[in-house]
């Protein structure tokens, strides 16, 4: 049978072939089997509306005589009447069948009626279908019966395990039924089906470990199996009997037998029972939240079986027994699994806090990370570290997983992705990590993750039969179908590029440990914040120089969002006499940014101190950094000055340019010098030079002041020149007024002012930094 999909259902009169079954009709098929009779009797007067064509030998009467009798003509007075108050009193009939009556020309058959009310569309009038089965006589008497559920319940309590949960009952429905074999058999994800217990004569070969294709049984055979937990078929090669009039007809449409228990099975499924030398079939539902599960499978060979229904219940009650206790059972291994976990998770929780251990370092310390998971290798990107530990791709490797894998979660929302085939998530990043299958995942913020990786299964599973094609059969001969399940020879498949599934659990405990980690990472990053801020506010120079004539003035804002970012100021006074002003930025935010600024700040001073000179102590400093911070960039611009003559020389690295207000004219902008910044390029620079005159002011700053993400940098260095003309001698106010409110970058502003002749003491605005 093909896999069952949402298209249109056949009509019961279409013919079903190898084509079209998955849109087999079957909780329609307009026909029983012939193992009993089949009566529809309206509710409000006890009359016949359809039977089945076989009726005349259980009941005497032909179809034509039964349609439209009252019911006490067709099953006589007494058991008519008694059957008929029986549905009256019990709204729940399924819960008390069977009735026992007589039946027959002479009313001497022992029959079972089971009863059963079918569903209808809305608004229908209320109808009764009741089967009639002839009382199969056998050894076991109804006693017997319960003594036989008795003694399966009590193993079934002392099982511990699953496999031994499934061992005892294939056991005891086998004993309870007399079916030649009984296999419990589960379903994974996709319904795929494995035995994983059986009970069997001992001359039959043996289906355990079997694998089975969900296409074996269809959509809507699952969707029935999910509301009737018990369906027998007690002679494969019966033939069925038609329902008479086809069509209900209070409904006018074909009665619906979800809930019988003679219901016809599809002809397709027969021929599959038939080719596998199965005389006589039945099925017990097991089911896990209200969800099919697996099945309790018995197949007889000797031929036909048909077990009472007194037997039936037995075994139908085993198997809502056996459901119950292996929900219970898996919730135990599953609680039992997660003790385990929660233990590893605490201990890894706790040494992520180590303050004095990276978090990468504490959490590949050992294999617990591993084992929380079960995984065959992890990979830790945090802090701007990465660590791995098990079988894991080499760093470039490492590098493109954990960039596939942080886009692929921002881009989906998701905190925690399983991928159990990486060839189907991203067939192109497979290709280059081969030995990579499964991946777990949690995206933690700024592109830092952890990743579980598990290696690929070959999982060589032992089909009954082909599961994906059954053309391969028709093409061995126009007589023989379904030729891979006639022989039922084991067929091999190797499923690659998957690794075992990632569990629920597993899942679940990933999120728990990136909730901590998420945590961790918050605590260490305010951490860093605070030992930065100290850091940076250690460099900024406690006072500034003050020198007649002059006024120096400086403000540093740190970024917003909690970031410390690499700005700083500097101004001091060399051995020639001259005043030597400095804003630099070093890229990146928090401590290691404010140490590298530190590193850049110190070595700059020696150099001014030494040389003298802006281009001088530039060109030394740039070469420094490249051979001992490599990787590191910043941007500065320098201004050497003399106090006396206000002779000014600047140098830029990669940093706007200063601009001057000079009396008279307004704001007058530094030439475009064109350095490169520190870390990138020779270090070679040009300088300019200009002169302060009384009255006039130099103005240096960071990128962080004017920048604006809605408009262009030119824009922005307008906008700055045009506050700070505005207003001169008010540096707050230009802070106030120039920087972006909702930037995350710092932003620091210094300004030297030449006096006016005619002015007299030191001016008011002189400032500090940490002002």
């Amino acid at each position: 049978m093909t896999q069952g999909t949402d298209e249109e259902l056949l009509s019961p009169a279409e013919a079903v072939d190898l084509e079209n079954c998955a849109r087999e009709p079957i909780h329609i098929p307009g026909r029983i089997q012939p193992r009993g009779a089949l009566l529809v009797v309206r509710e409000s007067d006890g009359r016949v509306l359809q039977c089945s064509t076989n009726v005349h030998g259980l009941v005497g009467r032909d179809s034509a005589d039964v349609l439209g009798a009252p019911l006490t003509e067709v099953l006589g007075p007494d058991d008519g009447a008694r059957l008929l108050a029986h549905v009256a009193q019990h709204r729940d009939l399924a819960s008390h069948n069977p009735v026992e009556i007589r039946t027959g020309t002479d009313r001497t058959v022992a029959t079972d009626a089971i009863l059963h009310r079918p569903p209808l569309p809305a608004g229908a009038e209320p109808v009764v279908v009741i089967e009639l089965e002839p009382a199969v006589v056998r050894p076991l008497s109804f006693p017997n019966t319960y003594q036989g559920v008795r003694a399966a319940l009590a193993d079934l309590d002392r099982a511990g395990t699953l496999p031994e949960l499934f061992g005892t009952a294939a056991r005891h429905v086998r004993r309870l039924t007399g079916f030649d074999r009984v296999m419990i058999y589960r379903f994974d994800a996709d319904y795929n089906g494995e035995v994983v217990a059986e009970a069997k004569r001992d001359d039959l070969n043996s289906f355990y470990g079997l694998h089975y294709p969900a296409t074996d049984i269809p959509r809507q055979a699952r969707a029935l199996y999910e509301k009737n937990w018990i369906r027998l078929i007690d002679d494969v090669g019966y033939v069925p009997c038609e329902i008479v009039p086809t069509d209900l007809p209070t409904t006018g449409q074909p009665l619906d037998l979800t809930y019988s228990t003679l219901r016809s099975v599809s002809p397709i499924h027969l021929e599959y029972l038939s080719n596998m030398g199965v005389g006589a079939s039945m099925s017990i539902s097991l089911l896990r939240d209200g969800k099919l599960w697996g099945l309790i499978a018995c197949h007889h060979y000797s031929g036909p079986h048909q077990p009472s229904f007194a037997v039936r219940a037995a075994a139908e009650f085993l198997g809502a027994t056996l459901s119950v206790l292996l929900v219970a059972q898996s919730e135990e291994d599953r609680l039992a699994v997660s003790r385990a976990s929660s233990r590893l998770l605490a201990g890894l929780v706790a040494d992520s806090r180590d303050e004095e251990t990276a978090l990468v370092e504490a959490l590949t310390a050992d294999r617990r990370l591993l084992d929380l998971v079960a995984a065959d290798g992890a990979v830790v990107v945090a802090e701007g570290r990465s660590a791995s530990l098990g079988r894991v791709p080499d760093a470039e490797g490492v590098a493109l997983l954990a960039a596939w894998f942080t886009a692929r979660a921002a881009g989906s929302g998701d905190e925690v992705l399983a991928i159990d085939s990486l060839r189907v998530a991203a067939p192109d990043l497979a290709q280059q990590l081969p030995d990579v299958a499964g991946v777990l995942g949690v995206h933690l913020n700024d592109g830092q993750v952890v990743l579980w990786l598990r290696d690929e299964v070959l999982r060589s599973v032992d089909w009954g039969g082909d599961p994906h094609n059954k053309a391969i059969a028709r093409s061995e001969g126009e007589t023989v179908r379904l030729s891979p399940r006639k022989s039922f020879e084991r067929w091999r498949e190797v499923v690659s590029g998957h690794s075992e599934p990632w569990a629920e659990d597993a899942v679940e405990v990933a999120g728990a440990l990136r909730s901590h980690l998420v945590e961790a990472l918050y605590l260490a990053g305010r951490r860093d914040v605070r030992a930065a801020e100290a850091l940076q506010r250690s460099l900024l120079p406690g006072s500034l120089p003050d020198l007649p004539g002059w006024s120096v003035t400086a403000r540093y804002e740190p970024a917003g969002g909690g970031f410390v970012g690499g700005d700083w100021y500097d101004a001091l006074l060399l051995p020639s006499g001259s005043l030597a002003l400095v804003v630099g930025d070093v890229t990146g935010h928090g401590l290691q940014a404010a140490a590298s600024m530190g590193q850049i700040r110190n070595t700059l001073r020696a150099e001014l101190v030494r040389a003298g000179t802006a281009r001088a102590a530039v060109e030394q400093l740039a070469t420094t950094v490249r051979w001992t911070m490599p990787g590191q960039i910043a941007t500065l611009v320098v201004a050497v000055v003399d106090p006396r003559t206000g002779a000014v020389e600047y140098v830029t690295a990669g940093h706007p340019p200063p601009f001057f207000l000079v009396p008279g004219e307004g704001v007058v902008w530094g030439d475009l010098l064109g350095g490169p910044p520190l870390g990138l390029g020779a270090p070679r620079f040009g300088g300019g030079t200009t002169t302060i005159g009384p009255g006039g002011a130099l103005v240096l700053y960071s990128d962080g002041l004017f920048e604006r993400r809605d408009e262009s940098i030119r824009a922005g260095l307008r906008r700055l020149a045009g506050t700070f003309a505005e207003h001169v001698g008010d540096v707050d106010a230009v802070l106030r007024s120039t920087r972006d409110p909702a930037s995350e970058d710092d932003a620091t502003l210094l300004v030297l002012r030449r006096r006016a002749e005619d002015d007299e003491g030191p001016g008011d605005d002189r400032g500090h930094g940490d002002d």
